[in-house]
């Protein structure tokens, strides 16, 4: 079952503060107020223009950034002059402004902010390099996701969605990859977001990150029990194994020569549905299915290669 992708419209300046801060190494200047700003554009701006008075075509949605070079120019403006400029543009409430390289900010800009409850925030990263780190933050914020309901499973890089009914099996099935020395993704459910529209990230929503509901013992932590390599935080889905009980598949296929595929958020993975029942190693098989993948990825067919070899076989004896 797969829920109705979510598409993200706009995200709050505390937002991107509190999941950003650290890795982008920002730390708040001034008065906190303005926090619950929206941020409407998955990009940054540099003010540059608008610090000279030209507005027409103010990216007015986005973070601002102020660099050397804005803030060199304040510097050049006499203190009335920096002030009616700051204030003009502050006034046209952006969602906040970040100051690179720890430059000092200079007072008036920190009074209009004040004024404006616009956020003001410094990193000590140079320009640029705030700018590609941070926007590449704001296109995961922003894009869109949706949850499947299946675990996760990470086999030798190859990232595996395994679905099934509820009661299928899927929890033993995940348990004995683990134990085989692979990586839990997420169980029961995994969140999917879509990066550019050419693939797909899978994680585990919030609490359930690294735990495993098994029936007839409860809730358990995969990292305590099986160590910290036995789970990931996330990985890009490479592969879809549907488990359906055996009477429930029709028509089984036995050779793999038909590519089927299973689309998330209108990317197309490749799928495989193995059948269910008793006696069967499923585990042993999503792992075997895993690694043909990745050898079908690599541009190695086995089902291809067995058909071309015994169409091979039937026209030398043809010819005979």
């Amino acid at each position: 079952m797969t829920q109705s992708p979510k598409k993200v419209t706009h995200i709050t300046v505390g937002h991107f503060y509190a999941t950003h801060a650290e890795k982008l190494g920002l730390r708040l200047e001034g008065s906190s107020r303005g926090l619950n700003r929206l941020i409407r554009e998955p990009t940054i701006n540099r003010p540059g223009l608008a610090l000279a008075g030209f507005y027409s075509y103010f990216a007015v949605k986005r973070i601002q950034v102020f660099g050397s070079a804005e803030m060199g120019y304040l510097k050049s403006l006499s203190p009335v002059t920096l002030k009616e400029r700051v204030r003009v543009m502050l006034a046209r409430k952006m969602p906040c402004i970040v100051v690179a390289r720890n430059l000092p900010i200079p007072p008036a800009l920190l009074d209009a902010a004040s004024e404006f409850e616009i956020p003001i925030m410094r990193t000590s990263m140079i320009t640029m390099k705030f700018i590609n780190a941070a926007t590449i933050l704001l296109e995961t914020d922003f894009s869109p996701s949706t949850t499947e309901h299946g675990s996760m499973v990470s086999i030798l890089g190859v990232g595996t969605l395994i679905r099934g009914a509820s009661g299928i099996g899927k929890s033993e099935c995940v348990l004995g990859l683990i134990e085989r020395g692979y990586s839990l993704v997420a169980d029961d459910l995994t969140r999917f977001r879509s990066v550019e529209g050419s693939e797909l990230i899978g994680t585990a929503d919030g609490i359930s990150r690294y735990h495993m509901e098994v029936r007839g013992i409860g809730i358990i932590n995969i990292a305590s029990i099986f160590g910290a390599g036995a789970v990931v935080p996330q990985k890009k889905l490479n592969f879809v194994v549907t488990l359906k009980d055996w009477h429930e598949v029709e028509n089984v296929d036995r050779i793999g020569l038909d590519r089927e595929t299973y689309e998330i958020l209108g990317i197309k993975v490749p799928h495989v549905t193995l059948p269910v029942r008793i006696g069967r190693d499923i585990a042993r098989l999503v792992e075997v299915a895993a690694l043909d993948q990745k050898l079908k990825d690599m541009g190695e067919n086995s089902a291809q290669e067995f058909n071309q070899k015994l169409l091979h076989m039937i026209s030398e004896r043809r010819n005979r």
